[in-house]
């Protein structure tokens, strides 16, 4: 099972579906990786080398992507700011009827 940011991502899915399962990562953003890593959109993780896993990383690391626990700090701080300057938004966060988090 290839480790990526800290979360081991699913084998059996393409390379592109399991790179979603990072926080801070969607499909297009995970299709950019594949390209810039050269691996081919329809390989499974558990087909990959230790070299291309490698490359994923840094890709990861050369886009300058927020992800995971950073990420997850970036928004707790968002929300944060919101409910402090009391918009709209941060008002609605604080009486209950924002987006929940799911952590």
């Amino acid at each position: 099972m290839a480790r990526i940011s800290g979360i081991d991502i699913p084998k059996e899915k393409k390379v592109p579906y399991s790179l979603c399962y990072i926080h801070g990562i969607g499909f297009t953003t995970a299709k950019e990786i594949c390209n810039i890593a050269k691996i081919d959109l329809d390989l499974r993780v558990k087909d990959l080398s230790d070299n291309q896993v490698a490359s994923v990383r840094e890709a990861i690391t050369n886009m300058d992507l927020r992800v995971e626990g950073e990420r997850r700090t970036e928004v707790s701080m968002n929300i944060k700011r919101k409910r402090d300057i009391g918009c709209y938004q941060g008002l609605r966060r604080t009486i209950g009827l924002g987006k929940k988090v799911v952590v």
